[in-house]
């Protein structure tokens, strides 16, 4: 593929990885200067190295001994690994965060940091997801990173074999969480857990106990959170509270931000407050969770009643952060409501109730989200608690819905009749915009889809699922395509809607086809075409056996695929619908290419460009399949040339698209076309990046690609064309 060059006279060659020795080299960029028409190539410019630590603490207080150990046990050279462990509220976060910045200068090569999750509202974080997320802020492009744990874990040693970190892994689980996220290099590894993980310590894993304060730090911590003079001026009554609190800097950090919310509010009155609490006190002593509950109280007690109400309905969220949107929405939906949702929002911020971790996204800690919820279960009935679940779902479906509308407007989609308000939904300017959104929203939505069958909603259950086809199609993730479109079969069979069933039917095929699991994909394919019928819907039918056709042709049973290919195509020219004609003729062209009749393949292309030319900008996905298959068919006639241009186009579009398996694609037939002319050296090097993408998607194309690779160069062997019935987009 040729390589990029943009307005400004740079240069930007694609990544390439190389499979014997596992090494990547990351995306290069060659800046060029222009001096009287000749251009001065300045060499590569590397990615930037990671800087990921979360902001230090505010406040610290104390914690001259914890320092001290962390600078003794990480002082060695070697690599460290250290396990800050301690009850909860303990500060443990606070201390690695403010060491870590501390010692980050130490570490020019990069910062990582994770929250693990360990005891968040949706449970511990899969490893796998968080050596990703890594291993792309170490400079790896996404469709180049494996999908099974292994092989991140192999590729993630590899990548930081020789380059010092330090990671800060937050709210770990278990030992097994940390294990797979430990660099091989000289690096040092801090970890916060509730739990002693002393499973870490075959791993040079050494444990840090974070105690309490002592009184002395308890009070200097209320100093520096409120002001020397106001503490100062009521010191015993500071000291009083210091020792209410337990030394616990989470609960200080609460009952300091009441202080700094009201000026005119007495150290002594909180004391007094507090005081009330007897049980509280007892609580607040323990080595629990209770104590810190206890504290929370305090805080939303003082709380106007909408804070109050949006705290407690916050509690029914299932994502483990969002943005102001869905603040809006649930306050929009209390009646006594005064103020925007900003107002609001910065009420619970002020008082230490709600977390900022990023510009306009936020999030409970673990505990507080119990106390939310607990207090949600106390003051609020079971139908409160479900409008406001409700309102949750809702508003995640509608922004789903409007990003679904942007990036594949083109669907059939089921009405919905929302009956809450839906807030401030995100809109969206462009198809990338609207993508970027549902990447960045992907756990919120899973989450919200389980959350909806889980509790008695399975049409909005289904609708989720559906909404995140988008993102499904384009970024190709097989395992979470497997389970969302199983919960909507479930969802559409409690829903009792046949043709939401036939839908998820359909989907459920091929993506099982996807994986290799063929007799599931056939199992489910035949369903889907019966339900279409009991439908009554003609159109679905079609598609569905469309889907039975691909599968065929996958399966080795050409005959079978082209009957049932031209059978759909003839029913699709009767109904009039140019963009299904559109799509089966791509299927069947790829048939006829892939079966030695690439000459009859050629119109039936020219006639699917020419579709999708007319419908303009509605279908960028299909548009550029149709290129694929271009290439594939002016290989098979011996042109090599137009085959070249029509497969670095499809490369080009694919990865503007963000689709990965289709920019495979178009590789391997670039890769085939330097084989034809004899060029191994590159066509090697096109297998072997589409081979990275397609085992990063655990897709049944690696072992097709894989057999035309050896140690000497390409194996040659009879041109095929490439994967037939790629998703149609719906």
């Amino acid at each position: 593929m040729a390589d990029a060059r943009d307005d400004s006279g740079t240069t930007v060659r694609p990544a390439v990885r190389n499979e014997l020795s596992g090494t990547v080299t990351g995306p290069v960029v060659q800046s060029a200067a222009i001096h009287g028409g000749v251009h001065i190539h300045t060499g590569p410019v590397p990615p930037p190295a990671p800087r990921q630590l979360p902001p230090p603490p505010a406040h610290l207080a104390g914690r001259s001994h914890e320092i001290d150990a962390l600078h003794r046990l990480t002082g060695s050279g070697a690599g460290s690994v250290v396990v800050l462990c301690g009850p909860a509220g303990v500060g443990k976060s606070a201390l690695a965060r403010w060491w870590a910045h501390e010692a980050r200068a130490g570490f020019p090569d990069g910062q990582l940091y994770a929250d693990l999750g360990g005891y968040g509202a949706s449970g511990p974080v899969d490893p796998g997801e968080v050596l990703g997320a890594f291993l792309r802020a170490l400079g790896l492009a996404s469709e180049r990173i494996p999908g099974s744990l292994a092989e991140r874990t192999a590729l993630y040693r590899t990548v930081t074999a020789d380059t010092p970190l330090l990671l800060l892994l937050d709210d770990a689980y278990s030992a097994a969480q940390v294990r797979p996220l430990l660099p091989t290099s000289a690096s040092v590894v801090l970890v916060t857990s509730r739990r002693r993980l002393t499973g870490l310590v075959a791993d040079g894993g050494r444990m840090l106990d974070v105690r309490p304060l002592p009184p002395a730090d308890s009070m200097r911590l209320l100093s520096r959170a409120v002001g020397d003079a106001r503490i100062d001026r009521e010191g015993g009554s500071a000291g009083e509270l210091a020792q209410l609190c337990g030394g616990l800097p989470l609960a200080l950090t609460v009952a300091a931000g009441r202080l700094a919310a009201r000026p005119l509010l007495s150290v002594r009155t909180m004391v007094a407050d507090l005081a009330d609490e007897n049980e509280r006190l007892a609580r607040l002593a323990g080595p629990d969770d209770v104590g810190v509950r206890t504290v929370f109280d305090v805080s939303y007690r003082d709380l106007s009643p909408p804070a109050a109400a949006l705290y407690r309905r916050l509690a029914q969220h299932p994502g483990n952060d969002f943005g102001p949107g869905l603040a809006t929405a649930l306050v929009d939906a209390e009646p006594m409501a005064h103020g925007g949702a900003f107002d609001v929002l910065g009420e619970l911020l002020g008082v230490s109730l709600l977390e900022e971790i990023d510009e306009d996204r936020f999030r409970f800690h673990d505990l507080l989200r119990l106390h939310a919820r607990e207090t949600a279960e106390k003051s609020d009935d079971p139908v409160d608690r479900r409008a406001a679940l409700l309102t949750i779902l809702e508003y995640h479906l509608a922004a789903a819905r409007n990003a679904d509308q942007v990036v594949t407007p083109y669907r059939r989609r089921l009405p919905y009749t929302f009956r809450q308000p839906a807030g401030a939904v995100p809109e969206f300017a462009d198809r990338s915009e609207a993508l970027a959104w549902l990447v960045r929203e992907q756990a919120n939505l899973v989450q919200a889809g389980r959350a909806a069958l889980e509790n008695g909603f399975p049409e909005l259950a289904w609708l989720l699922c559906d909404a995140l086809w988008p993102l499904l199609l384009y970024i190709k993730n097989y395992q979470l395509r497997l389970e969302v479109d199983r919960r909507g079969v479930t969802a559409a069979r409690q829903w009792g809607h046949v043709w939401a069933e036939a839908h998820m039917l359909k989907r459920l095929s091929r993506a099982s086809m996807r994986v290799g699991a063929y007799d599931d994909a056939e199992r489910y394919g035949r369903a889907a075409v019966e339900r279409y019928r009991e439908a009554d819907d003609v159109r679905g039918e079609l598609d569905a056996r469309e889907g039975l056709a691909t599968l065929c042709l996958e399966t080795g049973r050409e005959e079978e695929a082209g009957r049932l290919l031209v059978d759909v195509l003839a029913a699709n020219r009767a109904l009039g619908e140019p963009r299904s004609v559109g799509l089966t003729c791509v299927n069947l062209a790829a048939l006829w290419t892939r079966s030695g009749r690439a000459v009859e393949a050629l119109p039936l292309l020219t006639e699917a460009g020419q579709i999708f030319a007319d419908l303009g900008d509605v279908d960028p996905y299909n548009a550029a399949r149709v290129s694929i298959g271009l290439a594939s068919a002016y290989l098979g006639v011996g042109d090599l040339d137009a085959a070249e241009r029509a497969a670095g186009d499809a490369v080009d579009r694919m990865a503007a698209l963000g689709s990965a398996n289709e920019r495979a694609e178009a590789l391997t037939v670039l890769g085939e076309i330097a084989e034809q002319r004899g060029d191994t050296a590159t066509a090697r090097r096109h297998l072997e990046e589409a081979l990275a993408v397609f085992t990063s998607l655990a897709s049944p194309r690696a072992g097709e690609v894989a057999t035309r690779l050896d140690r000497d160069g390409v194996r040659r062997g009879d041109h095929q064309a490439g994967q037939v019935g790629a998703d149609r987009a719906e």
